[in-house]
């Protein structure tokens, strides 16, 4: 048995790992799609339809072909997207006869990792329950030592595929024209787009010139080594020097399943997904659209974001790190805006997967709308200086029991008190405290964060 089959499996965003070495090593694939498959029979009474998509990873056919193998052999009816966004097998879920629809993505990571995720049709990831199932199943199967063969029906599987892949690409294109970009036209509008050699590669030149308008594109050559290497939504560089160079009005740089999107203005300048959030809020307030007045974050976003729509009247709701989190909080509170700084922004009345795809398209209309430039209305908000200070600890105690540290970060607060932010957590996957703190100061919040950071250190480092 491998020495992390006890261990969790799923993150925060699926599993991910490096490709083909546990958990996405060719048994432990096919024993997830059995365990999936399992499991959904039990909950539907009836065989399960399993849509499978992925990204651009050269790991990606093989990974698929033996997931596909673990489900054909439970049962499942499979069929493949073939290179899809993560979104766009999502929405595929979503409007086709699926009762599930899977990725094989690492997202932004490097082509040497990979990923699974896996939708309900409804566009929520799967529950933590139903994680846990498929862990303990996977370390019962391990144990008693389940190997799935992939036979010739696997292979006759894999042969039947072929041809489906440009359909759901194109389905999935009209609905975002069509439905989602209802009404609105790019015609003069000069657009950079990095596909970050990703999903969005077939997709994002082909919608948007469909929308109307002049796009220019890098980073929409993938080769299975090259997504995400030095491009991108993590690398924005290149996008940058497109936009610059060539006096476009802004570009839209993409990560490698797509399902986030950042943006830079016609100078270079970044819009970060705490940015975009911003205008979209002025433009769904406007619209009449922003119910409640709210619009749901994380904990990792800007104070320089909550300040500015509290001069709006919009109350900003700070969900934990994850976008799964985000979603739960946009479904309790009936809201209709939220993301993360890192540009995943979810519409739960469009779609309640996040799609950079969608977040483009809203955040094109916004600008169009308003008859500004992306910079002008970027520059309304005030980002604040932020400093972040990591330490390696060899426990994790609520920080509130440790006197020292409670004086210090009571110090701190009462210090920034209205105008900066001091945030405290330890990392989810490693022994880490972070300490971030925003302020007006830079010089003055990176002072504080390392002193806080000292008594970390010296009390449970």
């Amino acid at each position: 048995m491998p020495e992390d089959s006890g261990q969790r499996l799923f993150g925060t965003d699926g599993i991910r790992g490096v490709a083909h070495q546990y958990p996405l090593d060719s048994r432990t694939v096919a024993l997830i799609a059995r365990s999936l498959t399992q499991n959904m029979m039990r909950e539907l009474g009836r065989a399960p339809a399993i849509l499978i998509g992925r990204d651009t990873r050269e790991s990606g056919p093989r990974i698929e072909f033996e997931f596909a193998c673990g489900a054909l052999a439970a049962g499942a009816t499979v069929r493949s997207a073939g290179v899809l966004t993560t979104p766009g097998v999502a929405y595929l879920t979503r409007t086709r006869p699926f009762d599930a629809g899977v990725v094989i993505s690492a997202s932004h990571n490097p082509f040497q990792d990979n990923g699974i995720k896996i939708f309900a049709p409804t566009g929520k990831k799967l529950t933590d329950a139903s994680e846990r199932e498929i862990e303990q199943d996977i370390a019962a199967d391990i144990e008693s030592g389940i190997v799935i063969e992939c036979g010739s029906g696997s292979a006759g599987w894999l042969r039947d595929q072929a041809g489906n892949e440009k359909e759901y690409q194109e389905s999935y294109i009209d609905y975002l024209a069509t439905d989602v970009g209802r009404g609105l036209s790019l015609s003069g509008l000069r657009l950079g787009i990095d596909c970050a050699n990703g999903a969005a590669s077939p997709i994002a030149p082909a919608l948007f010139g469909r929308l109307g308008a002049s796009v220019s594109v890098i980073s929409a050559d993938p080769n299975g080594r090259n997504i995400n290497e030095g491009c991108g939504s993590l690398h924005l560089d290149g996008l940058r020097n497109l936009v610059t160079e060539r006096g476009l009005d802004l570009g839209i740089a993409f990560d490698g399943d797509a399902d986030r999107a950042l943006f830079v203005d016609a100078q270079g300048r970044l819009v970060d997904g705490d940015g975009t959030l911003f205008i979209l809020a002025d433009d769904f307030t406007k619209r009449g659209l922003l119910a409640g007045h709210v619009l749901i974050a994380t904990v990792m976003s800007n104070i320089g974001l909550e300040l500015a729509l509290n001069e709006r009247s919009i109350t900003l709701v700070r969900a934990p790190v994850g976008d799964r989190y985000v979603l739960e909080e946009l479904l309790v509170r009936g809201a209709k805006l939220g993301g993360e700084q890192s540009g995943h922004i979810i519409f739960p009345d469009i779609s309640l997967a996040g799609d950079g795809l969608i977040t483009a398209i809203e955040l094109l209309r916004a600008v169009h709308d308003s008859d500004r430039s992306l910079g002008e209305l970027a520059s309304r908000m005030t980002r604040y200086p932020q400093v972040l200070v990591n330490v390696r600890v060899r426990s994790k105690p609520p920080f509130d029991t440790i006197a020292q540290i409670k004086s210090e970060a009571d110090r701190v607060e009462r210090d920034l008190e209205g105008r900066g932010r001091l945030l405290l957590r330890y990392s989810g996957t490693e022994n880490l405290a972070r300490v971030m703190i925003e302020g007006e100061d830079e010089e003055k919040i990176n002072e504080q964060a390392n002193q806080l950071a000292e008594i970390i250190r010296q009390t449970i480092g």
